[in-house]
């Protein structure tokens, strides 16, 4: 496949048109699904969401783990990268276009949400690939921005991983009545995204992958001034572990108590979050 819409100088601009017309198209069927899943956690999804070779090309460019950052814990197992112009210019374009003003105030209109924003800074966003064994822990997001300004309340995931099957795993799972009861699974389809709630209680969680391949996904976050529930507070990422997991239930309780006392002290956290773009940062 070649990236001919990269080589073309396909610009953040145009592509934003492009994830604006496909979510318009089909806006108030999205809204039917965001509106009837909202008091649990609110979520839906597009399927074919860009023409494919620009979607394949997101996929050929993507890097590899050796050049992200590996998360390794009791809590998931996967690798990260927000340094954008560590990577090619495609993606840095793609996952600005989904902060370009209009795309914000359309998925604002389908989520009945106001005072939405993007983050420049891909706090906790950008870029995620999970390979063999690799997991995500049933959790919560934190609560807030890393200034703790704004209220997180979106989290928007778009994949771009081929013949991305069922059975291979590294699926989305939402835990809408709670983390002791069965998930809803959103598959990581090629071309799919995933538009979902982020609260107190929208626990979710990427199912094992189990074979040799990359399920690669490209993810912003939307804050707010308000948050989406009246009974919201300050709180740490949270994780568990999946129904069966009692041990480790009481292990990652600990873990986000301790984690919790921590931010009451130091309101910031003892170091800086290194998940942002720092884009004066040289290679």
């Amino acid at each position: 496949m070649n990236n001919n819409w990269f080589m073309n100088g396909l610009t953040s601009k145009e592509i934003s048109n492009l994830i604006f017309n496909k979510i318009d198209s089909i806006k108030d069927q999205l809204k039917v699904s965001y509106l009837a899943s909202k008091n649990q956690i609110g979520f839906f999804y597009i399927d074919d969401l860009f023409p494919l070779d620009l979607a394949h090309s997101c996929f050929d460019v993507f890097p590899d783990k050796s050049e992200m950052r590996v998360l390794k814990s009791i809590r998931e197992y996967k690798c990260v990268s927000a340094q954008m112009d560590k990577h090619n210019k495609l993606l840095e374009e793609v996952i600005y276009a989904f902060q370009d003003k209009k795309v914000i105030n359309l998925i604002s209109d389908i989520c009945e949400m106001k005072s939405l924003y993007a983050d420049e800074s891909l706090y906790a966003g950008g870029l995620s690939l999970m390979g063999k064994n690799n997991f995500l822990n049933p959790h919560i997001d934190n609560s807030h921005d890393a200034e703790r300004e704004r209220w997180r309340v979106l989290n928007l995931l778009y994949y771009v991983t081929p013949n991305w099957d069922k059975e291979n795993g590294g699926h989305l799972e939402l835990w809408s009545n709670g983390p002791k009861k069965a998930p809803v699974l959103i598959e990581s389809k090629f071309n799919r995204l995933v538009v979902m709630a982020t609260h107190d209680t929208s626990w979710h969680s990427v199912n094992k992958v189990i074979v040799d391949k990359s399920r690669c996904c490209i993810s912003n976050y939307y804050f707010s001034d308000e948050a989406l529930k009246e009974t919201g507070k300050f709180h740490v990422t949270k994780f568990r572990g999946r129904p069966e997991d009692i041990f480790k239930n009481i292990v990652l309780d600990l873990d986000a108590n301790l984690r919790m006392i921590v931010r009451k002290i130091f309101k910031k956290g003892i170091r800086k979050n290194p998940h942002v773009y720092n884009k004066n940062k040289q290679f």
